[in-house]
């Protein structure tokens, strides 16, 4: 992949991923008019470095965003190796955001408020965030867990190997917006009823024996390793760059924590590309 596009919403953290792209080793340019796309497009098919990585933030701070879909078929038709990053949050995050920051929405010139420009850059993009290779959901990411996202994603050989993201997360926080698969595993006995376990987390050995004592908790298991395993080949067989799989339970510390760990672990023993985060757990 010589270029990356990155988008989405203000407020969602492009600024921050465009950082974290720097210091692995992209080449950024901020706002660059999509009009420019498939000129820029030609100077990387130019190019003779093999190693050479770029990123490109396109967003509705250019006066035709609307152009952009035109310009990423142009690249395509061209042969230009493009991905597309699209970063997103809840309505409530980006007016928080907004209001702490007291930044200006690109789209405040033409509405009333911040949340009618919100829902118009939401409309503005849907179509570029429907062709999005990787979409990540920032609305209760610090900017560290932003930035392992980004490396955990391109770090690795993203052309060649769907990237498969293993999430533990919080029901009572709210669902990953940006996750494919949602498996619930608040059905299992919980460690937060016992004191001991109840300050630990699914990352200490305690927790886990706990879960993993269980029949149900084996079963559960090794019916999702059934399933991962059937289904995971299949979307690397469609393109998919991606596949995030969320685990959750109440708080996002002990049974989804586990079970995230588990999948993991068996996915790399599978010669898969995986890596796991754990959104909520120090909450």
């Amino acid at each position: 992949m010589k270029l990356l596009i990155v988008t989405g919403l203000s407020g969602a953290g492009k600024s921050k991923a465009v950082e974290m792209l720097e210091d692995i080793g992209f080449a950024c340019i901020d706002n660059m008019p999509p009009q420019l796309l498939p000129a820029f497009g030609q100077l990387v098919l130019k190019t003779e470095e093999t190693d050479l990585k770029t990123a490109v933030v396109v967003d509705s701070r250019a006066k035709k965003f609307q152009d952009t879909i035109e310009a990423l078929d142009q690249l395509k038709d061209m042969g230009v190796d493009c991905r597309i990053l699209f970063l997103d949050a809840d309505d409530a995050v980006l007016i928080r955001r907004f209001k702490e920051t007291r930044r200006r929405h690109p789209l405040s010139a033409e509405f009333d408020s911040v949340e009618d420009a919100i829902a118009a850059e939401r409309k503005l993009t849907r179509a570029i965030r429907d062709r999005a290779d990787f979409t990540i959901d920032t609305s209760h990411m610090a900017p560290k867990q932003l930035k392992e996202r980004i490396a955990n994603i391109f770090l690795g050989s993203v052309q060649d190997a769907l990237q498969v993201q293993c999430m533990s997360f919080g029901f009572k926080y709210g669902i990953p917006a940006d996750a494919d698969l949602v498996f619930d595993v608040r059905c299992l006995p919980n460690p937060y009823y016992i004191p001991e376990l109840k300050n630990l987390t699914g990352l200490d050995q305690e927790v886990h024996d706990y879960v993993m004592q269980f029949p149900e908790s084996k079963a559960f298991l090794q019916k999702l390793m059934d399933l991962l395993d059937f289904t995971i080949p299949l979307y690397a067989k469609e393109g998919k760059s991606e596949l995030v799989l969320a685990f959750g339970c109440t708080g996002g510390k002990h049974r989804s924590v586990t079970f995230a760990q588990e999948v993991y672990q068996h996915l790399a023993s599978t010669k898969n590309s995986a890596t796991v985060t754990h959104r909520d757990i120090q909450k």
